[in-house]
């Protein structure tokens, strides 16, 4: 339990920092560059995405759980690695060359920054985190990316002055992809030898990763496609203001989603020692951990959303706030699901249910894009993120609810948004008391954390401090042995 809870940590700051630390640049570079800026470089990146998605296909579920059945035999391990990349290889250079074909004939618009995200594109050949998640050594990403993440935060502030560094800025991020893919490589080694991987072993594992590509390219649908026909179907300054929620949204997202990546190839391992119970008791924990999370953080979204956007960001960017609000609802979706398929789907291998539950939410959302988008612009993408998710959400719990115990689960979700539902009111009454400012918000978020902590003391007690402190006195009885 000690190791999940350490690469939980390493996993939140990993993610956190992919996050946080553009976050750090988002009010400068909002003010800099504005909203068109933002927009232009958010499309190209959106539509260098989807390239990359078919570079990796399904790597990074399938690699994390293949090599997590595989690390205790080194020579397998070596043996599996290669076979894999390899594949990778050969993918990604068949995409890169459609990537190029792409900037050459199809583009119009942009074309300077579409060539730019071709780095991006680039990176995918070097893309090996999928190895060190299956190893769960997430200590080396963690430090990869905070010297990257800064050193690009560092670039930003120094180089991007005004609207026409947006070249300068795309090149900073794209650039940073590349080199934090390279800087993982030289840990490599420690864990593997090279050996040559016949056809035969490259082939074997195409077929299972095509078929986890299947829902990784569904649910981009609903994640990148929103941005992409913003900008094909609007203009990019509304690409811009959704870009903006979205990156707010991902910060709680990063915390949890992060509990997922640890847990996959925990689960992995436990489901080859035949620990049925004990597995279980994980999932049990682990939706129970996302409830007491997800829900207060959607209230908490709701309640400052709408002041917080234009104080943040600049008033050009006073709609994002109601972006914001739409979008936070989808916090509480996509970590329900996000623990029944990482923690039960994929590691059964039940892939037909996620394919099918990704789709479905694929579908609905481009259903709605297309009637809300023209209307609506982003509101209306949001309004279309936040339905796709409740029902991959829906439909997953729906498939699984005779095999896991989905009545305990909303349980625990009735409990604490009650609780939530109190902290929203706490915190909205002082939205109407003092007048907007960032301090205020500041203050509505340190309220409203230590009133959802006063009503959960018990929760907090019982499942965070007693079993550290339980954790730290086993580890001195070690020590006196």
């Amino acid at each position: 339990m000690n190791s999940v809870k350490k690469n939980f940590s390493y996993n939140i700051m990993y993610q956190i920092l992919i996050l946080i630390l553009p976050l750090i640049t988002a009010p400068y570079i909002s003010r800099v560059i504005g909203a068109e800026g933002q927009g232009i470089f958010s499309y190209t990146y959106s539509i260098a995405q989807y390239f990359v998605l078919f570079a990796m296909l399904g790597l990074n579920n399938y690699g994390n759980r293949t090599i997590a059945k595989n690390k205790k035999d080194k020579e397998q391990l070596s043996k599996t690695f290669w076979a894999i990349y390899f594949m990778q290889i050969i993918t990604s250079c068949i995409i890169i060359i459609f990537y190029i074909f792409y900037i050459i004939f199809f583009v119009k618009e942009y074309k300077i920054y579409a060539t730019i995200q071709l780095l991006y594109v680039i990176s995918a050949i070097f893309d090996i985190n999928w190895f060190f998640f299956g190893m769960e050594k997430f200590k080396f990403t963690v430090i990869r990316n905070t010297f990257i993440k800064i050193a690009s935060v560092l670039c930003i502030f120094v180089f991007v002055k005004n609207t026409q560094d947006l070249i300068i800025y795309t090149i900073i991020m794209t650039g940073s992809s590349l080199i934090s893919q390279l800087l993982l490589w030289p840990i490599v080694k420690k864990y593997t030898y090279f050996i040559r991987p016949t056809w035969n072993d490259i082939k074997k594992h195409f077929k299972p990763n095509i078929i986890l590509f299947i829902p990784v390219i569904a649910v981009s649908l609903y994640k990148i496609m929103d941005k992409v026909m913003l900008g094909s179907l609007t203009n990019v300054k509304e690409v811009g203001y959704y870009e903006n929620a979205e990156k707010i949204i991902n910060i709680p997202m990063a915390f949890l989603t992060a509990l997922g990546t640890v847990m996959l190839p925990r689960i992995t391992t436990l489901l080859a020692n035949k620990e049925e119970e004990k597995i279980n008791e994980y999932i049990n924990k682990s939706m129970e951990f996302i409830m007491f999370l997800s829900i207060p953080l959607v209230f908490g979204l709701i309640a400052v959303g709408k002041n917080f956007a234009p104080l943040f960001f600049g008033q050009e960017f006073e709609k994002t706030g109601d972006i914001i609000e739409i979008l936070s609802i989808t916090i509480f979706f996509i970590s329900w699901a996000n623990v029944i398929r990482t923690q039960y789907l994929i590691p059964k291998e039940k892939d037909r249910t996620y394919i099918v539950s990704v789709f479905l939410g694929a579908i609905v959302n481009l259903i709605i894009n297309f009637m809300l988008i023209p209307s609506y612009a982003s509101i209306g993408a949001a309004i279309g993120t936040v339905i796709a998710e409740a029902t991959v959400m829906i439909f997953q719990t729906v498939t699984v609810r005779k095999e896991l115990e989905v009545n305990v689960y909303m349980k625990y979700m009735a409990n604490f948004l009650l609780k939530g539902l109190f902290m929203f009111i706490i915190v909205k009454i002082i939205d109407h008391i003092v007048q907007d400012s960032m301090l205020v918000i500041v203050l509505q978020v340190l309220i409203g954390v230590f009133v959802y902590g006063i009503l959960n003391y018990k929760y907090i007690y019982k499942y965070i401090i007693s079993i550290n402190i339980k954790s730290k006195e086993k580890e001195k009885i070690k020590e006196w042995k």
